[in-house]
């Protein structure tokens, strides 16, 4: 939001200088982004002066040129060498003097230095007007009255308007601070409480209404959906001139970044940055049946807006009509036909309070974000709506005299209630962790525009109708800090903390273990939006926004893959194809009960192992090394990696592998799907993994089990096993540890065979079976037996054939 310096002098007579204004409202709260110079002029004329030439003569060396001195004030005269054929001697001119820096109307800017021409010595330059950009002529140098003084600064003469503007960073709940008036009352408030002024300084409101008005309302107003509108104040201005805006006028909204379009637009622009409401000028010959009725759209209804498109309306926009049709989107945008003309000669001024929700669904449906719907969203002040209609009139009166007023409007169905704040004293000290005292309280309380109505116990205070952002006790604490000083609470020297035994899992705790060991091997934590777009596949449980910002961002995700594949998508556009990433997040379904939330961690990977070296060879990444990263993460979390494994079936985005315990799923991974792949536009493979955040830490126990290391040695076996092509290694591996629970430790495959040595329909296994006692070292005849015992089962329950050669 942009704040003129100069706007906000005329509000509070101090004369603090801009940076010191702008440092004292961002320690209010009201942060100061940047501050930029602004001049009506780019440059500002700076370095250049009214100069008057004392001689001229021809230029020994060019024909063209001539050769003067000029008088411009200093301890001597300048000598400079011109080009222009009207220049002569008594003239006043523009002079830029050397250091100047030009901004031509056209072209680049230059800056002026000693030089010399012909060998003449030049010490500035005599200015045409497009050379410093007051217009478009380069006819000759720019010759002025003979009356202006010698020395005068250019700007001065030609009344360049300098300003300072502030970007202010606004929070939403400051609908209060959205506007130079607001602002200025929270310095006015800031500069007595910090500053404590011999006279305390007061907000300078400008008179409203100095008018007369006739006794009858020229348009009349109705409100039929009094829930979205709750007031609604208008007046008639009969016999206007539109016209170009005054300078002052113009000189000030263009400050803000706002276009000087004529004097009644820029009026109630004025008014609106001046105040905080938005206003509209209708065109009063297009207000037919001189009515204008607040409702609801009508079913199929449409309206061609000021930007040539025509919209489809929603039966919940807020529409502003005449009798026949829709004029304006309430608090949104105008009709075509509703705006002002230059044949314009009577106009009816709106200033209205539309409902927030309204307005923000309104606006997100049609795609609309205008200033009027950037403070209606907010919530303008209810009581407000009068002073602002009444201030655009008095401005337009003034800049069209003659013009006469109707009866004013004022329709108020839901009339504002009086909001009283129940306050104690020692609950804001105890929630600011200081001792402010009663009395400085007090002062921070009224100078913020809250009355104390009774301090009996608990004060009551009376809130006024702009700070609709206070509703608890906690929001007048946090008035006091920003006015009392946030710098000026100190920090306690000693910090208490209760000691507190945890009886549960510390997920905080898991979540840090776990990315370390990801950040380890080679994974960057990515952090996405819980939205997506329902282009990536939507269903029954898909959870649709009512309103969203983007096509692209129209649902909550229902599952963390796809806004990975964006990411992985962006990154190969970018060069950097070799990608490990990892995000802890959260998914939303829609269920027959309501809406389901669950934590998810989530793994991707894609392109090589490693970056590419000249002593290192750059592998692919696979799937066995996701696998490897899966059981990783599980033993760090439960200390096994023996888990119930399936093959993952009826997804249509990944082939893979499901670890479950008793009846959970764990954890779901594999290798992504070429066409979603090819959806995103991703090049290669991605391997994707994701965990069950809440099952995962239901495998922690809250008891930690240590057992001595053990001491005896290991002993491995080898087997090879000819079996059915579809038998998996996780039913291997599972038999094995069913039926010896004791002494094996570990069960790998480190060969698959499946050729012409082998029966057709079958394949070999080459197993290692790692076998440890905790209490002796195994003998041949035990180790013998174990294995005789895996055989068996492997014949008999999977089928097995032993290999021998």
């Amino acid at each position: 939001m942009k704040i003129s310096y100069n706007w906000l002098k005329k509000y509070v007579a101090c004369e603090l200088p801009a940076h010191e204004v702008g440092k004292l409202l961002t320690e209010i709260g009201l942060e100061v982004e940047h501050e930029e110079v602004h001049e009506s002029l780019k440059g500002g004329l700076a370095g250049l002066v009214i100069g008057e030439v004392k001689t001229c003569a021809k230029h020994p060396n060019a024909d063209r040129l001539s050769v003067t001195t000029v008088d411009v004030g200093g301890e001597r005269l300048l000598n400079i060498v011109c080009g222009a054929a009207n220049v002569a001697v008594g003239q006043k001119v523009v002079v830029a003097t050397e250091g100047a820096t030009l901004y031509p109307f056209t072209g680049e800017p230059f800056q002026i230095k000693k030089s010399k021409i012909r060998g003449e010595a030049s010490e500035g330059m005599i200015c045409a007007e497009d050379e410093i950009g007051l217009g478009s002529s380069h006819e000759g140098i720019m010759v002025l009255p003979a009356e202006i003084k010698i020395g005068t600064p250019a700007a001065d003469y030609f009344k360049i308007y300098k300003d300072i503007v502030f970007e202010i960073g606004l929070t939403p709940n400051r609908a209060d601070a959205i506007s130079h008036m607001g602002v200025a009352r929270d310095l006015v408030a800031a500069i007595n409480i910090r500053n404590k002024p011999a006279s305390l300084l007061t907000l300078s409101v400008p008179k409203a209404g100095n008018y007369s008005t006739g006794t009858k309302a020229e348009i009349e107003v109705s409100i039929q959906n009094p829930e979205a509108c709750k007031r609604y104040c208008g007046v008639t201005l009969s016999g206007i001139k539109v016209q170009e805006s005054p300078q002052w006028l113009k000189d000030s909204i263009s400050a803000i970044g706002l276009r000087p379009i004529n004097n009644i637009v820029d009026a109630t622009n004025f008014v609106m940055h001046e105040t905080g409401q938005p206003l509209h000028a209708f065109d009063a010959s297009e207000i037919k049946g001189g009515k204008v009725i607040v409702r609801k759209a009508k079913a199929g209804e449409t309206l061609v807006t000021l930007d040539g498109l025509e919209r489809k309306l929603n039966t919940d926009d807020l529409m502003i009509c005449n009798e026949k049709e829709a004029m304006c989107i309430g608090g949104v945008y105008g009709g075509i036909n509703s705006g002002v003309k230059d044949t314009t000669t009577k106009i009816f001024i709106e200033s209205a309070y539309f409902d927030p929700s309204h307005v923000r669904k309104t606006a997100r449906r049609q795609g609309l974000h205008t200033d009027a719907s950037f403070r209606f969203e907010r919530g303008v002040d209810l009581g407000n709506t009068p002073y602002a209609m009444r201030r655009a009139a008095d401005l337009i009166l003034e800049m069209c005299k003659g013009a006469t007023v109707s009866a004013e409007q004022d329709v108020c169905p839901v009339k504002a209630e009086a909001r009283v704040l129940d306050y104690s004293p020692a609950f804001g000290r105890k929630l600011l962790g200081h001792e402010v005292s009663d009395s400085e309280m007090e002062t921070i309380i009224t100078q913020v525009g809250i009355k104390i109505l009774s301090k009996n116990g608990d004060w009551k205070l009376a809130l006024p109708t702009y700070r609709m952002d206070i509703t608890t006790q906690n929001d007048i604490v946090e008035e006091v800090a920003r006015f009392y000083g946030f710098n000026n609470i100190p920090i306690p020297p000693t910090i208490k903390l209760p000691m507190v035994h945890s009886k549960g899992v510390r997920a905080d705790k898991v979540y840090e273990e776990i990315s370390l060991l990801l950040n380890g091997n080679g994974f960057s934590e990515i952090m996405n939006t819980s939205l997506t777009s329902s282009r990536f596949g939507i269903d029954s449980s898909s959870v649709r926004l009512a309103n969203p910002l983007s096509s692209d961002l129209d649902i909550m995700r229902g599952a963390m893959l796809n806004n990975g594949l964006v990411c992985i998508n962006r990154n190969q556009n970018n060069q950097q194809p070799d990608l490990k990433l990892f995000e802890f997040g959260r998914t939303y379904t829609k269920t027959e009960k309501g809406f389901s939330e669950e934590e998810h961690l989530s793994l991707w990977m894609t392109g090589c192992r490693a970056k590419e070296a000249w002593n290192k060879k750059t592998d692919a990444v696979d799937f066995y090394l996701l696998k490897g990263y899966v059981e990783q993460i599980l033993k760090k979390v439960a200390g096994r990696t023996a888990w119930d494994e399936t093959v993952l079936s009826g997804n249509d985005n990944l082939t893979g592998l499901v670890f479950s315990a008793k009846g959970k799923t764990l954890v779901t991974f594999g290798t992504v799907s070429q066409s979603v792949l090819k959806n995103h536009d991703i090049k290669g493979e991605v391997y994707y993994a994701d965990f069950n955040w809440k099952n995962i830490l239901s495998l922690i126990s809250a008891k930690q089990e240590i057992k001595e290391i053990v001491r005896f040695p290991l002993v491995s076996r080898d087997l090879a096993l000819v079996i059915e092509k579809n038998v998996q290694f996780a039913q291997l591996k599972q038999l094995a540890l069913q039926s010896e629970k004791e002494l094996l430790k570990e069960v790998s495959v480190f060969d698959v065979y499946e050729g012409d040595k082998v029966e057709q329909g079958k394949k070999s296994y080459a197993l290692r079976f790692v076998l440890q006692s905790e209490h002796k070292t195994l003998t041949d005849k035990e180790i013998d037996k174990v294995m005789e015992k895996l055989i068996k089962v492997y014949e008999e329950k999977a089928g097995a054939i032993v290999r021998t050669k």
